[in-house]
């Protein structure tokens, strides 16, 4: 695989999936620029650079990003937190990755989730997997922010043309723990192997792709992978039947964002499949 010509930053780099991406990125001859609110916790890959910053100073993130070709923006809070913590990486650390990305005219990778979309039933069979322009319905404050860092993108490039792909992360992990990721799982085979197309495909525009791998039981349909030409090669389904059964609780079983769905809910009665009736 080809390294691009230019630089890569990678936010959040520090995390499991930052870890994995620095180290599988750096052993393809990538140059990348590493940086996370915590220090990174492994060696530094052959290649690569570490720099502790936080997602809230502006100036900071424009030093890292300078002569960058792409941004990998993995950092900020990636579980579902009170809005307070949310709001500062997640809203306006975002901001700030797009600035930086305006000024050097590099591309965003925007580590999205599918809890932007976490309210949506779980599909019942093929016929009725969301595609990529379905409404958006997030299941917490972490959803929330996830919505509003793709609309980011939709206005960026609008507005100034910045490229940007939106990865919907289903779920990434070494392998499948329960029976819900036999539908989300995402590998790390397939989620290298999706940001290498990511950054190296000639144009992206402004791109939602659902970054779960070839999953018989997913909940997804239609999206821009086709764009950059990637195809999951892997799929959840030979850990089916090491996985355990479903949970008890009826709101986490009936969405698709799961578990996450069910925090601090407080409904008498489900919300209505059609985000616009007023039918329970």
């Amino acid at each position: 695989m080809t390294a691009p010509a230019k630089p890569v930053l990678l936010t959040g780099a520090s995390g499991n999936l930052g870890r994995h991406l620095a180290a599988a990125l750096a052993a393809q001859g990538w140059r990348l620029r590493l940086t996370d609110i915590i220090p990174f916790p492994d060696a530094i890959p052959a290649g690569a650079t570490f720099v502790k910053a936080d997602l809230n100073d502006g100036v900071a993130l424009i030093r890292q990003a300078e002569g960058c070709g792409a941004i990998l923006h993995f950092g900020g809070v990636s579980v579902e937190k009170p809005f307070e913590e949310v709001l500062g990486p997640n809203l306006r650390g975002l901001y700030h990755v797009y600035e930086a990305a305006r000024r050097e005219g590099a591309r965003v990778i925007f580590a999205s989730s599918n809890h932007s979309i976490g309210f949506h039933e779980r599909p019942t069979g093929n016929s009725e997997r969301l595609d990529f322009d379905c409404a958006f319905r997030p299941d917490g404050y972490y959803g929330l922010s996830k919505a509003y860092g793709e609309l980011m993108g939709r206005m960026y490039w609008d507005k100034h043309g910045v490229e940007n792909v939106n990865l919907r992360i289903g779920s990434c992990f070494p392998k499948p723990i329960d029976r819900r990721m036999l539908s989300t799982w995402l590998s790390y085979g397939d989620l290298t192997r999706l940001i290498e197309r990511c950054v190296l495909a000639e144009r992206a525009g402004h791109a939602v792709i659902w970054a779960c791998s070839d999953n018989p039981a997913s909940y997804w349909g239609k999206d821009h992978r086709d764009r950059i030409g990637w195809a999951p090669q892997d799929s959840a389904e030979p850990w089916r039947p090491e996985v355990g059964s479903i949970t008890a609780d009826p709101v986490t079983e009936r969405y698709q964002g799961g578990g996450y769905t069910a925090i601090e809910y407080s409904r008498p009665a489900p919300s209505p499949r059609d985000c616009f009736s007023l039918d329970d």
